[in-house]
């Protein structure tokens, strides 16, 4: 899979790209019934990202803008976003009502996205203490260290490979708040280095006492991540739990189903995955009866083999 398209909603609200500089803005929607996506290009930019947001700034009444996207910015693939972060926080007594903030909304075409670079994005969360959403792209570079955050909601880091020190920033942070966390683990390929003992501080349940969607997805060690979790206290309390996208396999079906009841998820999400088709079966059967709604579409994926006969498996998202 691919990164085929920019972000369609943030914060429930439908994604509004602000036009380049030859772009009319005659007619912009109200500032707070869109998502603001700004963007530039990864390749020939017409202009920096700082400049796009600084016509923002000026055309829009930012007082009122809920939920801002930051797309692609000029050389993604060779430069962090710096700069456009810097920009944001000088603007922060301009944007009292934000929400919501998704660094890196960046297609495929404009750049891989294990292409893309991060830096640490902490200081955004620091300089918006009201923020309940954020997101972010791309996983080289990236660096979360610890932090505590008293409003924020959710959490998503979608990579191809997402650095072990990330993990166990995020493990080690205080968010009393949140309710939802998304991490693509990634391949070692692309940055991956953590292991399933690097989430038992996220798994223990202590430090986000109202997480409720947890998604450990697009790892290349799904089975042992699997392992991990049947038998996590955290689970017991989530509404949904989400392992697709990964390598998942029959041993981490297995453990799954001899681990701690999970019939009183809402939604089991597996899709992308490995399985044979009793354990398939047994996966549907087991959750059907509980009322559990269940995804174990196999999606695309497809093992390989290599030289030695060795099944090989793929991530789903990967460069």
């Amino acid at each position: 899979m691919i990164i085929g398209g920019t972000l369609e909603k943030l914060y429930g609200l439908p994604v509004f790209s602000f036009p380049g500089p030859s772009g009319t803005t005659a007619e912009l929607p109200g500032p707070d019934a869109v998502a603001w996506r700004i963007a530039t290009g990864s390749y020939d930019a017409e202009e920096a990202w700082e400049a796009a947001f600084a016509r923002f700034c000026a055309q829009v009444d930012t007082t009122r803008v809920r939920a801002l996207i930051v797309g692609a910015w000029e050389d993604a693939y060779d430069s962090a976003p710096s700069e456009a972060i810097q920009a944001l926080l000088a603007a922060r007594d301009r944007l009292p009502a934000l929400r919501s903030v998704f660094l890196g909304d960046i297609t495929s075409e404009e750049c891989e996205i294990s292409w893309i670079n991060q830096t640490d994005v902490t200081p955004l969360l620091a300089g918006f203490p009201a923020l309940e959403e954020f997101g972010v792209r791309g996983g080289q570079g990236l660096e979360f260290p610890a932090l505590r955050h008293e409003a924020l909601r959710s959490l998503t880091m979608e990579t191809g490979g997402l650095p072990v020190e990330v993990v166990r920033g995020v493990g080690a942070s205080e968010l009393p708040a949140l309710e939802h966390l998304d991490l693509w683990l990634g391949t070692s390929w692309y940055g991956a280095d953590s292991e399933a003992a690097d989430l038992e501080p996220i798994l223990s349940g202590d430090r986000f006492p109202r997480l409720r969607h947890l998604a450990l997805r697009n790892s290349e060690i799904q089975d042992e991540v699997a392992a991990a979790v049947a038998s996590a206290p955290v689970v017991a309390r989530l509404d949904v739990l989400d392992l697709s996208m990964g390598t998942l396999g029959d041993d981490g079906a297995v453990a799954l189903l001899g681990g701690q009841p999970l019939t009183h998820l809402k939604k089991l999400d597996l899709h992308h995955n490995y399985l044979s088709e009793p354990l398939r079966q047994r996966l549907s059967e087991t959750f059907a009866a509980a009322g559990v709604e269940v995804d174990l579409d196999p999606d695309d994926a497809e093992a390989d083999e290599d030289e030695d006969g060795t099944a090989l498996r793929y991530v789903s998202v990967g460069e």
